[in-house]
């Protein structure tokens, strides 16, 4: 039986060690996380934060005892010590990285159950010499899936991307029918996991207007809409190619379950406006469950002890929900 969730601590210059000891801190918490990060900073931001933390180290997930008061910490990476808050740190980073692989590679083997990700920074990957921009592609390469997708979520809008961490101009490059078909596909599984039986997937368009019947560009016609087409042939109740600035106001209002955009910007844009504290991320295909806060390191108020937990409670909450779900479907099959 798979083990408990497990929070990867994240940038440690960031707020992720704060966020992750604040939502700890909650004696009401039913399903406690373990932390996979550094014992060290986990203990320091404790101290800071003037919290009264059992900090506890762990050799295995099997180990947890999950009680009120208790942080039980998994190492992974090269031990931080002293590091400087807000600040671009290759050590950082590297550490970072370490932290997710040590979280995959204990989710294959399903001794834990789910896993949330405290935020990382790009550049602090970069000086370290990863090769990667975000989670979303080290799960790509390392969970065990053959396609993946970043689902963005709150109460209001579920949106999946067709790419992600890349410039704008290599996003056009890379939206191909493929492409598109794989995130449908994977939006249509994900909105099921929310327990939508037959989500309705609307399909927004790249250029202004979805492209104004080739005035505007051809990729609605030549890419978009063919992809539509052989996803409908599936059984999937896609539509689109809308237009990009009204199908997420649509999806809002009740017409849609989902919405699949474009690119990164298009389909984040309408998501954090409706507020950073309630949106999740979710990446779709996984073997296993992986959520996170919708919110970035926060360099500039690291430190300080003023960040909000609440989209990490969020992204934890979701979690919970997504394991009961996929349990209840391995129950139904």
């Amino acid at each position: 039986m798979p083990g408990p969730i497990a929070i990867t601590m994240g940038d440690a210059a960031g707020i992720g060690p704060e966020v992750t000891l604040k939502l700890l801190s909650d004696e009401k918490l039913s399903d406690r996380p373990i932390v996979i990060g550094d014992v060290g900073v986990i203990e320091r931001t404790a101290r800071q934060l003037n919290l009264t933390a059992d900090v506890v180290a762990l050799d295995h997930p099997k180990d947890a005892a999950s009680m009120p008061g208790r942080v039980e910490v998994i190492a992974a990476g090269d031990v931080l010590g002293d590091i400087a808050i807000g600040k671009v740190n290759a050590a950082c980073g590297a550490a970072a990285y370490a932290y997710i692989r040590k979280a995959i590679e204990l989710a294959k083997a399903r001794e834990i159950s789910a896993i949330v990700t405290a935020p990382i920074h790009k550049e602090a990957l970069s000086a370290a010499g990863v090769p990667y921009p975000g989670h979303t592609e080290m799960l790509a390469d390392f969970g065990g899936a053959g396609e993946t997708a970043m689902m963005l979520a709150n109460d209001q809008l579920r949106v999946v991307l067709v790419t992600i961490h890349c410039a704008l101009r290599d996003a056009i490059d890379r939206i191909t029918i493929q492409s598109e078909l794989a995130a449908i596909r994977l939006a249509h599984s994900g909105a099921q996991s929310f327990g939508i039986k037959t989500p309705r997937v609307a399909v927004a368009g790249l250029n202004p207007h979805a492209g104004e019947g080739g005035l505007f560009g051809r990729e609605e016609i030549e890419i978009i809409a063919p992809a539509i087409a052989q996803a409908r042939d599936e059984g999937i109740d896609a539509s689109g190619p809308w237009a990009g600035d009204t199908v997420f106001m649509q999806a809002r209002q009740g017409r849609f379950d989902v919405v699949v955009a474009q690119y990164h910007d298009q389909g984040l844009i309408p998501v954090k406006y409706l507020g950073l504290e309630e949106g999740v991320n979710i990446t779709l295909g996984l073997p296993f469950i992986r959520t996170s806060p919708d919110h970035g390191t926060a360099f500039d108020i690291a430190g300080q002890g003023i960040a909000d937990p609440s989209s990490m409670r969020t992204a934890l909450n979701q979690a919970i929900r997504l394991i009961a779900a996929r349990a209840q479907s391995h129950e139904d099959a």
